[in-house]
């Protein structure tokens, strides 16, 4: 069977859910990818941006999957992923993949569970998203100035859709879980708001529309 045109990007901080993530990868069904990169940030901490900037930089293959170190790939992932590939057009730069949030049954869910599954419908989030190599290389790749895993990945699909590229959605699929809010939860929901701020200088007032990210 031949490989899939493509190389895996994992940015991580050394979190427990990233075996999980491999070992979901290994026993996906289909295609292998060309490499898989894992980019440890855990003593930098320069960021997810930063992080992968390093590992697409590394890649040789006309594709680049990334995906963050906290999903599960759903068992038919890798031959979804060749479908998706083979079916994009010379236009498409860059293909998401579906985000399932299992939320708990039996109660209603809390309001970072509730913020967690708002990702099923996000658009061009990095917890499963493929860009072309080409593509990222034209934009310059992750902007570094986003320091968290927060707003770059929209940043990156504007200015890819702004040169021309079109996105789409795939078949593929992962599962996002809902991880433990955390005592500074808050505060870096907080500190996103720098992210926003930068977002209107880069992009103009109306980028929440243009990348949905819906209102502030």
């Amino acid at each position: 069977m031949p490989g899939l045109p493509t190389t895996v990007v994992v940015p991580t901080i050394g979190r427990p859910s990233l075996d999980a993530l491999l070992r979901s990868l290994r026993d996906s069904d289909g295609p292998r990818p060309a490499e898989v990169i894992v980019v440890d940030d855990s003593g930098t901490r320069a960021g997810p941006a930063a992080a992968r900037n390093r590992g697409w930089r590394r890649a040789r293959t006309p594709w680049v999957s990334f995906l963050d170190d906290d999903v599960i790939v759903e068992r038919d992932w890798l031959a979804r992923l060749a479908e998706d590939l083979a079916a994009a057009g010379d236009d498409v730069a860059g293909s998401q993949g579906r985000v399932t949030v299992p939320l708990p049954a039996g109660r209603r869910p809390t309001d970072w569970e509730r913020g967690t599954a708002g990702l099923r419908t996000a658009r061009w989030i990095t917890a499963d998203m493929t860009y072309r190599r080409s593509a990222l290389a034209e934009a310059g790749g992750f902007d570094e100035r986003f320091p968290r895993a927060y707003r770059e990945d929209s940043d990156l699909a504007l200015r890819v859709q702004d040169a021309g590229g079109r996105l789409v959605r795939g078949r593929r699929g992962i599962v996002h879980p809902v991880r433990p809010a955390g005592f500074w939860a808050s505060v870096r929901a907080q500190a996103g708001n720098a992210d926003d701020v930068l977002m209107r200088r880069l992009h103009g007032p109306d980028w929440r529309e243009r990348a949905g990210a819906g209102p502030g």
